[in-house]
């Protein structure tokens, strides 16, 4: 058996899809570490993996990560944390290192110690269709004018992490999408943008959804068909009055209407109707399995899960890749995207009633389930860590053309 040891970026949306994954290779006999932020140290260990907090506490990225901002805050934590993150994996000596496409110290590490490395796409794989929001762009050179100290805020800790460390095979500036010879992308093909563009180095798994501790405080015997369901994710704030109104405008639709309001405290959303739930999180898979309708911010892991669902969407996109994901779950027929600023109780109501009365958002909807499902999920992922452990190539080589 194998020494595995995987680095990641302090955010739930990187971090949740890797442990099922974890969870099967340490099932299958492979001793794994977990090289993270300290606040996500109980649900790894929950994986049977070793656990190694970053020294310094919690480095969450900005809650506004405009791509400056990103690239900067990545450099500087990839000079602070390649030294402590070194000698860890020193003392652990594994066979493969798996690193967030934004590791940037995963990267490196992997590349000053010699061990053959995995990338790990939570988002879409990049390309044209799809560009890498820390590319160089116009975008990129417009926002770092609007803020004339994030480009020796970039280059200074650029330079340190170049003189001191290997960094070969590290791009020199689009850190969001570091590349290896074996990339994980976790969602299916067929959801993938421009997948044709991208080369056999990149395996679509399919959302990675296991087992998760039961929550034994959401009150599932209280849902009610149909049941609607709403959540703009944690990374943007989306603030009682948007929540509120998604409530009002849902709850004369839905037997149960369930918001999950993150960093919001339900009381804030002031009286609701009695069919609404609300709570700061919700058993998301299971109430998926459950709903009819899904209102969603559009973050990459929630759509996934909602499409392993086949459940509709309306899509109210926060920042960051979301857009570009309400556009795909859009174009797919599987659900319609709203600007947050037109979502007023009215327009969000009649949305909602197109997507559960017309068929065809369900059949679109039902069709990528079964393409995010026969992906393979986790046990594809570990199936596919084992043969480049193995081999040092992907399973590429052996399947046919048609698999992603």
């Amino acid at each position: 058996m194998s020494t595995v040891a995987f680095l990641n970026i302090g955010m739930h949306g990187r971090v949740n899809p890797t442990l099922p994954v974890v969870a099967e290779l340490v099932r299958r006999g492979h001793t794994v570490t977990y090289h993270t932020a300290p606040a996500f140290g109980t649900e790894i260990a929950a994986t049977g993996a070793t656990v190694y907090r970053y020294p310094g506490g919690d480095q969450p990225l900005p809650d506004t990560p405009t791509p400056p901002v990103l690239l900067a805050g990545l450099a500087r934590t990839a000079v602070g944390l390649v030294p402590a993150v070194l000698a860890e994996l020193r003392t652990v000596r594994p066979d493969l290192i798996v690193h967030d496409s934004a590791c940037v110290w995963g990267a490196v590490a992997a590349r000053e110690l010699g061990v053959p490395a995995v990338s790990s796409y939570t988002t879409f794989a990049f390309n044209r269709q799809v560009p890498s929001p820390t590319r160089v762009s116009w975008r990129l050179l417009a926002d770092a004018g609007a803020r004339p100290g994030s480009i020796p805020g970039y280059l200074r800790p650029r330079r340190q992490l170049s003189r001191r460390f290997d960094t070969r095979g590290v791009p020199l500036v689009d850190l969001g999408n570091i590349r290896q010879p074996l990339n994980l992308v976790y969602t299916s093909r067929a959801f993938q943008v421009g997948a044709a563009s991208l080369d056999r180095s990149y395996r679509f798994v399919g959302p990675s959804i296991g087992a998760r501790p039961a929550d034994r405080s959401f009150p599932a015997e209280r849902l009610q068909d149909p049941v609607l369901y709403a959540s703009l994710g944690t990374v943007f704030n989306a603030g009682p009055r948007l929540l509120t109104t998604l409530a009002t405008a849902l709850a004369p639709l839905g037997g149960t209407v369930v918001v999950a309001t993150g960093r919001t405290d339900p009381a804030a959303l002031g009286p609701l109707p009695d069919n609404v739930l609300a709570r700061r999180s919700v058993p998301q898979p299971e109430v998926l399995a459950r709903a009819a309708l899904f209102v969603t911010h559009g973050g990459m892991n929630s759509v996934n899960e909602a499409l392993y669902a086949g459940v509709p969407m309306l899509v109210v996109p926060q920042g960051a890749e979301q857009p570009l994901v309400a556009a795909r779950v859009a174009a797919l027929g599987a659900g319609l995207s709203l600007h947050p600023r037109e979502a007023g109780v009215d327009v969000v109501r009649a949305l909602a009633r197109r997507l559960l009365d017309e068929p065809g958002f369900r059949a679109a909807a039902t069709t990528l389930r079964a393409a995010q499902r026969q992906a393979g999920g986790y046990r594809r992922a570990a199936d596919e860590l084992e043969h480049y452990l193995r081999t040092g190539t992907s399973t590429a080589a052996v399947r046919q053309p048609s698999e992603g």
